[in-house]
C-alpha cells in the first residue's frame, strides 16, 4: 500500500464541523427578523451529513474581519475538526474571509484552491479565477474558505470531502511509522 493509501486508510474517518456562512445582507436580513435563505449553508450541511460527518455549530456573520477571527479562534479552541466557511472568497471591497483566515494557517494547502479553481473553470470558464478559495491547517485542524455560490460549495465538497479526514490525520500528528504518533494524533482528535 502506497503511504498516502496507508494514512487515508487509517484516518479518522467520522469528522465534526463547524460551518460559518459569511454575508453581509443575509446577516442584517436575520438581525431584522425579514425571512432569509441560506442555499449554500444547507447545501454544505447535507453534504458533510451525506459524506457521514456531522455539523457541530452553524453560524451566520456579516463580513466583518473581528467576527471572523472570533469565530476562527472559537474553532481552534472547540472540539471540532473542521472549520468551513462560506463566501467572501471573491474580489469585491467587502470580500475579507480569506485574508482574515490566512494568518491562522499554520500550513496553507494552495493545492486546494488551484484545484477548485481548475475543476470550475471546466464548468464556468474564466470567471474560475475571481474566487480565492483556500485551504489551510492550524492546530491540527482544517479550515477550508469556500465561495459563497451554491455551485461553489457543491463543487469543493464533492471533490475534496473524502480526503478531509486523511489532512486532518497527517496535521494532527499521524505517522504511518509510528504507532505512537497514530495514537497521539486519535488522542489529539478526541481531546479537543
Amino acid at each position: 500500500m502506497k503511504p498516502h493509501e496507508t494514512h487515508r486508510a487509517n484516518a479518522r474517518h467520522a469528522l465534526t464541523f463547524h460551518l460559518v456562512t459569511v454575508s453581509s445582507s443575509r446577516f442584517k436580513m436575520m438581525h431584522s427578523g425579514s425571512g432569509y435563505k441560506d442555499d449554500s449553508g444547507d447545501l454544505a450541511s447535507r453534504l458533510i451529513v451525506e459524506a457521514d460527518h456531522k455539523v457541530n455549530t452553524r453560524t451566520l456573520l456579516p463580513d466583518e474581519k473581528v467576527m471572523i477571527r472570533r469565530a476562527v479562534q472559537d474553532f481552534l479552541k472547540s472540539g471540532s475538526h473542521v472549520l468551513v466557511l462560506i463566501g467572501g472568497t471573491g474580489v469585491s471591497p467587502s470580500d475579507v474571509t480569506v485574508e482574515t483566515v490566512i494568518p491562522f494557517f499554520e500550513k496553507e494547502l494552495t493545492g486546494f484552491g488551484e484545484l477548485l479553481r481548475s475543476i470550475s473553470y471546466q464548468t464556468i470558464g474564466s470567471a474560475a479565477l475571481l474566487t480565492r478559495a483556500t485551504a489551510g491547517t492550524a492546530k491540527g485542524k482544517l479550515i477550508v474558505c469556500l465561495p459563497g455560490s451554491p455551485e461553489g460549495v457543491e463543487t469543493a465538497l464533492r471533490s475534496f470531502i473524502s480526503e478531509f479526514p486523511h489532512i486532518v490525520s497527517i496535521a494532527g500528528g499521524f505517522d504511518t511509522g509510528n504507532a505512537a504518533g497514530h495514537a497521539n494524533s486519535e488522542n489529539h482528535l478526541t481531546k479537543h
